[in-house]
C-alpha cells in the first residue's frame, strides 16, 4: 500500500471521527499519522483476517489518546469495516477515545495512562525471547511521557536483557498537553539518554516516509540492543491552524474549522 496515501486517509478520518465524537486528540493523531501508515502500510508483519496469527509482529500505541488513528490505520487494511470509524467515541461504541482491545480486531492492549506503553512492550518482547519467537514489538510513544519514571525502567529492562526485537519510536513533537516539553520537563539531551541507557539509537524526520522505513524495516539491526528511533515531528501536521499549537491537544475540530481542515487535507466536508 502507498504509505502516503495511507498517512492522508488516517489525517482524513480522524478529523471526521473526533468531529463526530467531539473528542480530543487531533494534533497528536496528526503528528503520528505518517508513523503509523508506515508501520501499517510497510513494515508491520500482520494478517487482518487473521489478527491473532501468532507470527504477527505486535504494536503498541503507548500514547493511547491518539487512538483514532489506530483505528483508522486498521480499518484502511482490513481488520475492521470502514462503517466503524463513524461510531467512534460514541455510547457504548467499541473505538473509545483511548485505544482500546476490547472487541477491536488488531488493538493488542488498551492504553491511555502514560508511561505504560513500553512497559507492556517490553514484557511482550522478553515473553518472545524467553519462548525463542521471532516477532518484533513495537512501541509508539509520546515525547510527554518520558517524563514518566516507568518508562526508564523499561528502558534500563529492555537493554539489560538484549531485547533487539524491542523498538521504542518517540514522537518527539514537542509539545505536551499544556505546554511544550522544553517548558514541562526539559527532554534533552534525549539521544544521549537513550544510548547511556544501552539502547541503538536513530533520529528520523517523522512526516519522511523513505526516512521512516529504512529505519524501522531493518530492525533488529544490532544484535543485543532495543532500537529507539526518535522521530521529529509537527503537532498537528497537515491542517496548518492546527500545526505547533497546543490549542489543538484538546480540541474538537467543530463547523467552520472543521471545513477548513478537510479543505486542506483534501477530503471536502
Amino acid at each position: 500500500m502507498n504509505t502516503e496515501e495511507l498517512a492522508l486517509k488516517i489525517r482524513r478520518h480522524a478529523v471526521v471521527m473526533t468531529n463526530l465524537g467531539r473528542s480530543s486528540h487531533i494534533a497528536s493523531i496528526l503528528s503520528m499519522a505518517d508513523i503509523i501508515a508506515v508501520l501499517y502500510g510497510k513494515v508491520l508483519a500482520k494478517r487482518p483476517n487473521e489478527p491473532k496469527w501468532l507470527e504477527r509482529d505486535r504494536f503498541i500505541l503507548s500514547k493511547g489518546h491518539a487512538g483514532a488513528g489506530v483505528y483508522a490505520a486498521l480499518a484502511e487494511t482490513g481488520f475492521f469495516p470502514l462503517e466503524w470509524l463513524k461510531s467512534h467515541c460514541a455510547r457504548g461504541s467499541k473505538l473509545c477515545g483511548h485505544v482500546s482491545h476490547l472487541g477491536v480486531p488488531g488493538v493488542e492492549f488498551s492504553t491511555g495512562s502514560l508511561g505504560h506503553g513500553l512497559s507492556v512492550a517490553t514484557g511482550m518482547a522478553y515473553a518472545a525471547k524467553m519462548g525463542k519467537k521471532g516477532h518484533r514489538v513495537f512501541a509508539l510513544m509520546s515525547d510527554g511521557e518520558c517524563d514518566e519514571g516507568s518508562n526508564w525502567e523499561a528502558i534500563l529492562f529492555a537493554a539489560h536483557h538484549d531485547l533487539s526485537h524491542l523498538v521504542a519510536i518517540v514522537d518527539y513533537n514537542k509539545l505536551q498537553s499544556l505546554a511544550p516539553t522544553e517548558k514541562t520537563i526539559r527532554l534533552e539531551p534525549l539521544v544521549d539518554k537513550w544510548r547511556s541507557f544501552g539502547w541503538q539509537v536513530k533520529e528520523v524526520d517523522g512526516h519522511d516516509h523513505n526516512e521512516l522505513l529504512d529505519s524501522l524495516d531493518i530492525i533488529p539491526e544490532v544484535v543485543g540492543k532495543p532500537t529507539c528511533i526518535i522521530a521529529h515531528t509537527v503537532k498537528g501536521k497537515g491542517v496548518s491552524f492546527m500545526e505547533n499549537s497546543v490549542l489543538w491537544h484538546y480540541r474538537s475540530p467543530q463547523d467552520d474549522e472543521f471545513v477548513a481542515a478537510m479543505k486542506e487535507l483534501g477530503g471536502g466536508a
